[in-house]
């Protein structure tokens, strides 16, 4: 019984603590620069006037967007590299910041150590396996180089999971998208598409 309690409660932990932050991140950053921009507005349209609902909401977009700019810029991610080293020499925020930056980069099929495909792989065990894949990799051994992969097999909401290595060659590629594969995930295999076909194109090796 202790031994269920602990699971459950384990995994509840790791589904509600990233909503959580992610929700406390956004009214933050929402608090911060609605904060900032309230006295500039209250200039822009007058003493006494009231701004228009919602304005707010749109300059924190607006300014999320900016972020995104810069951060997709070589200058940019540069300068946000070097900002995030030193903030990562704090010790506390190293310890929250960083386990929920790979989260989040987890999901972005942009990110080089996010997830980049989405796998099929066939087992004895347990039958074929539904996963994502979060890297390409090689082992020589006796001479012999062998080609694997490893694949992220979430068990719980996506935020817990096993990590499956196997040949490449014993991988299925669906023509299904990262976006499409998390969504498959959250609905219990309700949106797996009736038919499934073989997505030759490599977009992580660059080989067809």
């Amino acid at each position: 019984m202790m031994q269920w309690l602990r699971l459950r409660f384990v995994t509840g932990f790791f589904v509600i603590v990233p909503l959580i932050i992610s929700l406390f991140a956004l009214v933050w950053v929402f608090g911060v620069v609605d904060g900032m921009t309230t006295p500039l507005y209250v200039r822009v349209f007058g003493p006494g006037s009231t701004p228009p609902p919602g304005l707010g909401i749109l300059t924190t977009v607006a300014l999320i967007l900016s972020v995104g700019v810069v951060a997709t810029n070589v200058l940019g991610k540069r300068l946000l590299g070097r900002v995030e080293g030193y903030l990562l020499r704090v010790p506390v925020f190293r310890t929250v910041y960083a386990p929920v930056k790979q989260l989040v980069l987890a999901f972005s099929p942009d990110n080089e150590y996010g997830f980049k495909r989405v796998v099929m792989v066939k087992t004895s065990a347990r039958g074929y396996l539904f996963g994502f894949l979060t890297k390409e990799f090689s082992v020589e051994s006796a001479g012999r180089t062998e080609s694997l992969i490893a694949v992220f097999v979430p068990t719980n909401h996506l935020y817990l999971g096993d990590i499956v290595i196997c040949p490449r060659e014993d991988a299925f590629f669906p023509d299904i998208t990262v976006e499409e594969g998390i969504r498959v995930f959250l609905t219990g295999g309700m949106t797996l598409p009736t038919r499934l076909k073989h997505n030759f194109s490599d977009k992580v090796t660059g080989r067809s």
